[in-house]
């Protein structure tokens, strides 16, 4: 992880000079697999891949022949026997870039897998962390609300873990898997407690779309009890940093006045995940050709 953060480190710069492309991955062809629907991470990979000179070609289910019953091997080996090097994808099912691994030749970088894990998204979330206080070893974070449908919250938890950083997480009972004090988090249902605890906050969207069932009676209950505001801050009583992965349900989550505050580090994940999409690439493109 260190090198991918070191790698990043020079990567930040060069997206900051006035010509902001290199030449590392010129001669490399990257198909941008979509499933589901995305922005940022979609745009925040093609953005990385067009500042490394990659070539890039940009695949979206709802416009393929995967809506004619095509399967997701079928279309990955169409796309590779176009001569494809590697593969970002986002899909639905948990797992699907552990299958897909399994039956092709090349490098697959997940975007997103159904609730599983979001491995670059944690990835620049540690990597602003980083930034903000120069090491994440005995940091206490906490990550707040919709644990069990997000994919975010999973690979936080393992990366944060990995780097030495205390995680706890903090929301309804109904929205926090029951056994997940076995991955050694502290789980709280007081925000008040966890915002006073922890140096860092990562406030979670509520996943709608994910939901099948009510997991909590209104969207104004939640945001009474677990949305951030400039209130709660100010019983906290001290400065904390504040992340989101995006996109905000702004009032819900987190109101505008905290979202938009110098507390508030949102802007700073959005440019470093070019950075660390940026360094992902490259090293893996390189462990290849190596």
């Amino acid at each position: 992880m260190n090198m991918i953060f070191q790698t990043a480190d020079n990567f930040k710069e060069v997206i900051n000079r006035p010509i902001k492309k290199v030449p590392s991955l010129r001669d490399i062809t990257i198909a941008n697999l979509f499933f589901e629907n995305s922005t940022r991470t979609r745009i925040s990979f093609e953005l990385a891949e067009k500042r490394l000179s990659a070539d890039v070609v940009n695949f979206s289910a709802s416009s393929s022949s995967v809506k004619k019953g095509e399967t997701l091997l079928d279309t990955v080996n169409n796309i590779l026997a176009m001569k494809v090097d590697m593969v970002v994808m986002r899909h639905p099912m948990p797992g699907a870039h552990v299958f897909l691994s399994k039956h092709i030749d090349a490098q697959i970088i997940n975007a997103g897998d159904g609730t599983h894990e979001h491995p670059t998204q944690a990835l620049l979330d540690c990597f602003s962390l980083r930034e903000k206080f120069g090491e994440i070893k005995g940091l206490k974070v906490v990550i707040v609300g919709d644990i069990t449908h997000s994919r975010v919250a999973l690979s936080n938890i393992l990366a944060l873990q990995k780097l030495g950083a205390n995680v706890r997480v903090c929301g309804p009972p109904t929205l926090i898997p029951r056994h997940l004090h076995e991955l050694g988090v502290e789980v709280s249902h007081d925000l008040l407690d966890s915002l006073r605890w922890c140096d860092a906050a990562n406030m979670l969207r509520i996943q709608l779309e994910r939901q099948d069932i009510k997991y909590f009676p209104t969207l104004r209950e939640y945001a009474m009890l677990y949305g951030l505001n400039q209130a709660m801050l100010e019983k906290v009583g001290k400065e904390l940093v504040i992340l989101h992965p995006g996109p905000i349900n702004r009032g819900i989550e987190i109101t505008s006045e905290v979202a938009d505050s110098d507390q508030a580090i949102i802007l700073d994940q959005v440019q470093n995940g070019v950075a660390v999409r940026m360094a992902v690439l490259y090293l893996l493109a390189g462990s290849k050709g190596g």
